[in-house]
């Protein structure tokens, strides 16, 4: 249920509402609005009738929620939200490009890389400091090192940074240094660290699990909402098939499903999907032309000697190549 005050409601009859909220047994969540605050009713076990608080000073109107996820459906919340990472805005009408190595392997190599990216035209900067990979022979990031080696990144090139986030014990410290945590396709629904990313004081980067559907995806957001972090951009990296042409399909669709039955900003992760660095330019640039918040890009200066995904790594000078033309098809779409 979503209660939706008048616009000259008083803080007295928004907060009469919400203790007549709580004596129902209901957890009240304010949600404020542009012209109006909205009250959420949630943590209840079956309908809730309206009739209620229809008749309580302030009140307007009673809509039923429809959808199992809440708090980030566009029932509860119509307007679009907009996530701020390190002064960066998402989700605000502008394209964000993110873009970095998939892990950090040396102070070198992540201020290199970093510097060359911004100079393309990134917003952003990635770089897994703790890499949780299929395999446990697999490079698994340089961990707390990594972490200052971002904390450098930021410092000499201004980019805020986006790094992963793989379990609770390390959270602290990933909040630290981060702008931006990630929480993986392998952690979708690690609801503890679901949890733990709701008491976050960064904003979240959920990527789609790798057989998510997106109401699942929708679901696992809405953990970290109802834990009170309301900055959550999603990240569809696409999903497992039977395919082998390419790592995953990037599920284009699921771009339009996510912006009509969310207010959350949606961005895309063409590398995860491809696995292979001749499908990512192109995929780039669907993500564009279908209206997502934004992209996040692997790029490497040597893929070659790369610890990790050097395969769907672009070279500097193929990421320059895919901002311009990116950026060409965003600034059409405008039109």
């Amino acid at each position: 249920m979503l209660l939706v005050m008048s616009k000259n409601a008083t803080e007295k009859e928004i907060e009469d509402v919400i203790g007549a909220i709580k004596e129902q047994g209901y957890t009240p969540r304010p949600i404020p609005g542009g012209e109006r605050m909205s009250i959420g009713i949630l943590y209840n076990k079956g309908p809730v009738d309206g009739s209620l608080f229809l008749g309580m000073p302030g009140v307007q109107d009673a809509i039923p929620v429809t959808k199992p996820y809440k708090l980030v459906s566009r029932e509860f919340k119509p307007e679009d939200t907009i996530v701020s990472v390190g002064g960066v805005k998402v989700g605000n009408g502008h394209m964000t490009i993110i873009a970095g190595p998939c892990a950090v392997e040396s102070e070198e190599q992540a201020i290199t890389i970093a510097q060359k990216v911004k100079a393309a035209g990134a917003d952003m900067f990635r770089g897994g400091a703790f890499k949780p990979r299929t395999s446990p022979y697999a490079f698994q990031g340089l961990g707390l090192a990594g972490l200052k080696i971002l904390e450098k990144v930021r410092k000499e090139t201004g980019l805020p940074v986006v790094t992963e986030v793989v379990d609770i014990t390390t959270f602290d410290q990933v909040e630290e240094s981060a702008d931006l945590v990630q929480i993986g396709t392998r952690n979708m629904q690690n609801f503890s660290l679901l949890k733990r990313a709701g008491a976050s004081k960064r904003p979240i980067l959920l990527k789609r699990g790798m057989a998510a559907t997106i109401e699942e995806w929708l679901m696992a957001a809405e953990y970290i909402l109802a834990e009170g972090n309301s900055q959550v951009i999603l990240c569809e990296r696409g999903v497992r098939t039977f395919v082998n042409h390419s790592r995953n399909t990037l599920d284009l669709s699921a771009v339009p499903v996510v912006k009509t039955e969310s207010h959350l900003p949606i961005i895309i992760d063409p590398s995860h999907a491809a696995g292979k660095r001749d499908q990512v330019i192109p995929l780039s640039r669907a993500a564009v032309a279908v209206e997502s918040h934004g992209i996040i890009v692997e790029v490497h200066h040597d893929p070659g000697k790369a610890l990790s995904d050097g395969a769907q790594s672009l070279y500097p000078e193929q990421f320059e190549q895919l901002c311009m033309q990116v950026k060409t098809i965003f600034n059409s779409l405008k039109v």
